[in-house]
């Protein structure tokens, strides 16, 4: 029996470059830069104060009516991958129970599948602070900023003593009560499913910068063995926030950039001189169906998920890399991402010759650079093959990142268009790869139906 082919139809994308997939395919065209200074918060103190901060959004303009107060318990990166969602939806002309109409959805919602991928999400730092300042005892009160705070005043720490033990609740029992119900990674997914009535398979991946590529590739799957006959798939995160910002800099991912410096050179791809990343928010949901579902109700295309592959690399370094033996300073190779790229190609049945654009994870941290560009080489060798960088424009959102690429990608496809590209040869056929620090590894085929 053949396979299921599995296609686009619907692509909700938002980022530091606007909301919309109209507003970011222009954007890309244009080269517009979103990357700026924090505005929610004060940046200036870190390496790095540029971000690529969405702003202009209202997550309640996102959620029908009912669903509004729902609101209160989402972090920034569920509120980013439901208006994603929503976007997609309209965009694909589906039917969900978000709609609020009488029609009769579009699928039976055990038929729709939900695959997000999610990050760390960072908790809000005045809503952790105003509980963890009731962990210090009176007494040090004026002895300075964190004076007087323990881990069992917190509460992390049980003690035998009652007092003590009385003393503990008053750091994390002063928590709003729905509190970790926020910031679980799996609520995007979660209030996504909720909101449009997605109650066929559904999971939350996080594998850092490779999970929305990832569920992609689970959700294309999980429809083309008919456990599902329409999913949404794609990604979210947020990095701008204190807490998200500080742990890019505990790690040492992020960019030396002075604050009054042009923002458009901030996050520099491949470059010898990068020194590392700029912190970004967004995320990318797709909306998946069979073609001939899609075909059926007159649904517009974007590509075909024509093939899926994913690796793990070594363990012992993050990224790993390989050196091509015998070869005199041989470029460092993610050997990872080569074989998560050929596993797509094979999966496809293409050669990396049909390709004619590449959608990469391009990050600007040297490290995961050096690799991915030295596993691009290994598969294309000496053919030039356009890459379409979009992290420059928006900030690294990290586990958002696979979800913008595959919408970009998707765009490209059916606009039959490389940004930045003068040639006039017909984009049909764009790969779109990524990889994590922890060593996970994914790559999509995207190509026209036609």
């Amino acid at each position: 029996m053949s396979k299921r082919r599995i296609v686009i139809t619907g692509v909700g994308v938002v980022s530091a470059l606007g909301i919309g997939i109209e507003a970011h395919w222009r954007a890309i065209l244009e080269g517009r830069c979103g990357l700026g200074p924090a505005t929610r918060f004060d940046s200036s103190g870190f390496p790095c104060p540029i971000v690529g901060e969405i702003r202009d959004f209202v997550a309640k303009d996102y959620v029908p009516k009912g669903y509004r107060k729902a609101v209160k318990v989402m972090a920034r990166d569920t509120e980013i991958a439901v208006a994603a969602a929503k976007l997609a939806v309209d965009d694909a002309g589906f039917i969900t129970r978000a709609s609020e109409t009488a029609v009769a959805p579009t699928y039976p919602r055990e038929r729709l599948a939900c695959h997000i991928g999610a990050g760390l999400i960072a908790a809000e730092t005045e809503e952790l602070a105003s509980a963890m300042v009731t962990s210090r005892p009176p007494e040090a009160a004026l002895s300075g900023p964190g004076a007087g705070w323990t881990t069992r005043a917190w509460g992390t720490i049980s003690d035998p003593d009652e007092a003590l033990a009385e003393q503990a609740m008053g750091g994390m029992g002063n928590l709003q009560p729905l509190w970790m119900l926020k910031y679980l990674p799996n609520m995007p997914a979660c209030h996504v499913s909720i909101v449009h009535g997605a109650e066929g398979p559904s999971n939350t991946l996080t594998c850092g910068e490779a999970s929305g590529l990832l569920c992609i590739g689970e959700s294309a799957r999980v429809i083309e063995r008919s456990a599902a006959d329409a999913g949404f798939a794609g990604s979210a995160e947020s990095k701008v926030s204190l807490m998200g910002i500080a742990r890019l800099a505990v790690m040492g991912r992020l960019a030396t950039f002075p604050l009054a410096a042009d923002p458009a050179t901030a996050l520099r791809p491949y470059s010898p001189s990068s020194t590392g990343t700029v912190p970004g928010e967004g995320g990318g949901i797709l909306v998946l169906e069979t073609f001939d579902s899609a075909q059926a109700r007159g649904a517009k295309v974007y590509a075909q998920i024509a093939g899926f592959g994913n690796a793990q690399s070594g363990p012992r370094a993050i990224p790993p890399f390989s050196t091509v033996v015998g070869e005199e300073r041989a470029p460092r190779v993610n050997d990872g991402l080569r074989r998560a790229i050929l596993a797509a190609l094979a999966d496809a049945g293409v050669s990396a010759a049909t390709i004619d654009a590449v959608v990469p994870q391009a990050c600007g941290i040297p490290a995961f650079d050096a690799g991915e560009d030295g596993a691009l080489r290994a598969i294309f060798g000496d053919r030039a093959v356009p890459r379409v960088m979009l992290a420059p424009l928006l900030g690294d959102c990290i586990a958002g990142n696979g979800g913008l690429q595959a919408a970009i990608g998707s765009m490209m496809v059916h606009q039959g268009r490389i940004p930045g590209s003068p040639g006039a040869g017909r984009c049909q056929t764009v790969l779109v790869c990524s990889s994590s620090q922890g060593g996970q590894n994914a790559a999509l085929v995207l190509r026209a139906t036609a």
